[in-house]
């Protein structure tokens, strides 16, 4: 984020404060941690807009065309796309698989998804659960690789690693998230840089 950007919401945000006087704390505490998250970012920051816009046109095009029928997570990370979630045919599969693979700027598709009911409310939960406590798993290991270069996603109990690391963080990643309580299989996505 540039400096001229930062401090265009810092003028905005400031404003504002007359109209949202307790919420603008809030406002740029958010700010300041969404930039510092971006500076550690190893993709590029036209890396990540593109990873947001391919997530958003892959799962619009889905919702299209299948609407309510599926439970499709979309995660993309430096234009590998990961499919996660049920749809209810086998031949739903290919058929999201293929939207993804022809979405712009797409470079690998890793499709997980699978043919059954959509998962429960409590399942989708206890995957969230998952996921957060690997996160916080990653933060207590700081000193092995920082926890902002692996993105977690949780379906079904297994938990996909995506990121640019170093052989040996996406290891160390892997071994974290392998013993966490609830954990049933880890899958590395990752891209290293070594």
């Amino acid at each position: 984020m540039t400096k001229r950007l930062l401090y265009t919401m810092f003028a905005l945000l400031t404003g504002l404060s007359t109209v949202l006087s307790g919420c603008v704390p809030i406002l740029v505490a958010g700010a300041v941690g969404g930039t510092a998250l971006v500076a550690t970012d190893r993709r590029s920051v036209g890396a990540q807009a593109d990873d947001e816009a391919i997530e958003l046109k892959i799962s619009n095009n889905i919702g299209a065309g299948y609407g309510d029928r599926v439970h499709v997570n979309v995660t993309s990370y430096n234009g590998i796309v990961l499919l996660t979630g049920e749809v209810p045919t086998q031949d739903l599969i290919g058929a999201i698989a293929e939207i993804a693979r022809t979405t712009a700027k797409v470079r690998r598709v890793h499709n997980e998804l699978t043919a059954g009911p959509v998962a429960s409310f409590g399942s989708r939960s206890n995957d969230s659960y998952i996921t957060s406590k690997v996160k916080a798993r990653f933060v207590e290991a700081n000193k092995t690789f920082s926890a902002t270069h692996v993105k977690v996603v949780t379906e079904r109990q297994v938990v996909y690693l995506l990121g640019l690391v170093r052989r040996e963080e996406g290891d160390a990643a892997a071994q974290i998230a392998a013993t966490t309580s609830g954990v049933v299989r880890v899958v590395k996505l990752f891209e290293y840089l070594n």
